[in-house]
């Protein structure tokens, strides 16, 4: 996990760009961990057809093709309690350094089978400004430039693709920064989370 100072240069790129790759966020022994309870909670048919949208509008979309498993807070696995914690020390720095007011953490595994991806969007509702900074953790392991699967955010300098190595964390502001998933020639593992603060009356 990255120590404060760490903490500190992703802060400061948030800041300044809006978003942010970070390496190696969490140990290969985490990943394999993470990588391994995701793949027997899909195997125990844990893991749905994902849907677009929020509340009486949620519904099963063509735009994405994951299949997806929320974590719950109070029942975390070991594998997912080694996730939460570092993701809850960084909603920490980031609200020292950046005063952001990110309260909670949602998140889910995201399973893309070989072949789909998620069309272009933005994490943020219409009817809520409660998600402030998306994320995206990889559990992939072993992946190479032509399996594809790249993460495309839509920055104002022109796209910029992040690959879905293990370990590695994508973080981006969830209003501004549009983004899409492209297919894989392999089945593709991440944890999709959102920092959220309260709701505006």
């Amino acid at each position: 996990m990255r120590t404060d100072d760490g903490f500190d240069g992703i802060a400061d790129a948030v800041r300044e760009h809006g978003w942010q790759v970070v390496p190696a966020f969490l140990s290969p022994a985490a990943v394999s961990a993470l990588a391994a309870d995701c793949r027997a909670r899909d195997a125990a048919g844990e893991l749905a057809a994902a849907a677009t949208g929020r509340a009486q509008g949620r519904a099963l979309s063509e735009l994405r093709g994951d299949r997806t498993r929320w974590f719950d807070e109070t029942a975390l696995s070991p594998a997912q309690r080694l996730y939460w914690d570092a993701m809850q020390a960084l909603r920490q720095a980031l609200n020292r350094r950046l005063l952001l007011g990110l309260e909670t953490l949602e998140a889910h595994y995201a399973l893309y089978p070989p072949g789909t991806g998620y069309a272009r969007h933005r994490d943020r509702f219409r009817d809520s400004d409660a998600r402030v900074l998306s994320s995206v953790l990889y559990l992939n392991r072993d992946w190479r430039p032509d399996d594809g699967g790249a993460l495309r955010l839509h920055l104002p300098d022109g796209p910029h693709d992040v690959a879905p190595l293990g370990g590695t964390l994508a973080l981006f502001l969830s209003a501004d920064v549009e983004h899409e998933v492209l297919p894989a020639t392999r089945e593709r593992m991440s944890i999709a989370g959102w920092f959220r603060r309260r709701e505006a009356a």
